[in-house]
């Protein structure tokens, strides 16, 4: 590639040889030093190119053995600039472009905000530019070490922060905070008598009104039994295991963090409406454009998107003009279109609304599938009123229960030793 370019910088001549003689002249022409590439068989001839230093050269060598050559063709920078010698605006814009582009480099013309999920990229430009980092100033004025300073201290979840200059683009990578709940410390058994596991107990308690249809404990003391009734906040697993005396007395507490497979039998209700008409658009054979250029702050607007139509959808798209990856310039190009429509109003058939209305259903039953939750009665039913149709009734199901919840802690009974006398 690089000799390539070297080649067109300086220019060089593809020429056709013909005679008896023309081995000799490859031969002379290796002999003088003279550069010849690209050599292809042409009907009875040769085809070649040659430098034009080296095409000079040429006139002994030919005469010397004989051959003819005809120049095929004329390449490079120099017969360009030749040929176009006398267009001099053409070479007095093409100068001013690149003037233009060398100082258009010399300032941000794009803000790339990477990373930020919670914020928005019009929340942070806005804080930016609050701060005087905006598109349009001077690469030499960004100071990136302050505006990662400037970001932590204004958002404490965002935990890192990234500022860089790659050609016109300011690019700032940000990571936020994602833990949006305290890590909950695993619980450490305790093996002796005494309360230093304090506040480490949990329980498991009920998170919704119930029965019990099945638990399995695997740390801590089950409260409630299968087939029991529980409300929502009763304690169905206790991470407080009592320590027992030989007496059958409760002398101390160890604490644990309750751990238990529990499924409870409840209901669910559910409903959901939707409307008998609805609107169908009937477009009209029309389409409006309008065609915008923003450079730097000012616009400019061809066309027009005004019409006589009650309703109308507009799409459309704009775009910074980009040279390769990274060299933004503030040339913004776009395109907006209005395509009026009349509104129809229909009405859905009994069939329709039933299959959309099931439809919506089953989707709710797939979630639910995938919460674990096991229907087992469906009492769902579709009525069709006036102005609407709606799916409502009564889900009964087996669902996993309970929560952890911090463990009220109880105290151990204390014991008083009673000394006996004798007479």
């Amino acid at each position: 590639m690089l000799l390539k370019i070297i080649r067109y910088i300086k220019g060089y001549i593809r020429i056709r040889i013909t005679g008896y003689s023309t081995e000799r002249f490859l031969n002379a022409c290796s002999h003088r030093g003279i550069l010849l590439w690209g050599l292809e068989p042409v009907n009875r001839a040769y085809e070649m190119n040659i430098e034009t230093r080296g095409f000079k050269q040429l006139k002994p060598i030919i005469r010397k053995t004989g051959t003819k050559v005809v120049i095929v063709g004329r390449f490079g920078l120099p017969f360009f600039l030749h040929k176009y010698r006398k267009r001099k605006l053409f070479f007095a814009g093409a100068f001013l472009c690149v003037a233009m582009v060398f100082l258009m480099s010399r300032y941000i013309w794009n803000i790339d905000i990477q990373g930020n999920l919670s914020y928005t990229d019009d929340t942070l430009l806005r804080f930016l530019e609050s701060t005087e980092v905006v598109n349009g100033m001077r690469v030499s004025e960004v100071d990136c070490a302050r505006i990662v300073k400037d970001i932590r201290k204004e958002y404490n979840d965002i935990i890192w922060v990234s500022a860089s200059i790659r050609g016109t683009r300011l690019i700032i990578q940000v990571k936020e905070n994602e833990d949006s709940l305290p890590a909950m410390d695993a619980a450490i058994p305790e093996t002796g008598g005494e309360e230093n596991g304090a506040g480490q107990a949990m329980d498991i308690v009920a998170d919704q009104d119930c029965t019990i249809t099945k638990i399995v404990p695997r740390n801590g003391v089950p409260m409630v039994k299968e087939g029991q009734q529980v409300k929502a906040g009763d304690i169905l697993v206790s991470g407080q295991v009592p320590v027992l005396d030989d007496a059958g007395t409760v002398t101390a507490y160890q604490y644990y963090e309750a751990d238990a497979d529990i499924q409870g039998r409840t209901f669910v209700e559910y409903q959901d409406a939707m409307d008998l008409t609805y609107v169908e658009k009937e477009y009209v054979d029309v389409e409006k454009m309008e065609y915008s250029l923003k450079i730097g702050d000012y616009y400019f607007r061809f066309g027009s998107i005004r019409n006589s139509y009650e309703a109308w959808e507009m799409n459309g798209y704009e775009k910074q003009l980009c040279i390769g990856e990274n060299f933004y310039l503030p040339v913004t190009y776009g395109r907006r279109t209005a395509k009026p429509y009349r509104p129809l109003e229909k009405k859905y058939s009994k069939k329709e609304l039933q299959r959309m209305l099931s439809a919506s259903f089953q989707r709710y039953c797939k979630d639910l599938d995938k919460k674990g939750v096991e229907i087992i009665e469906n009492n769902v039913k579709i009525y069709t009123g006036s102005d609407k149709a709606e799916a409502k009734g009564r889900l009964t199901v087996l669902t996993p229960i309970g929560t952890p919840a911090q463990s009220q802690l109880s105290e151990a009974p204390v014991i008083e030793e009673q000394e006996e006398t004798g007479e």
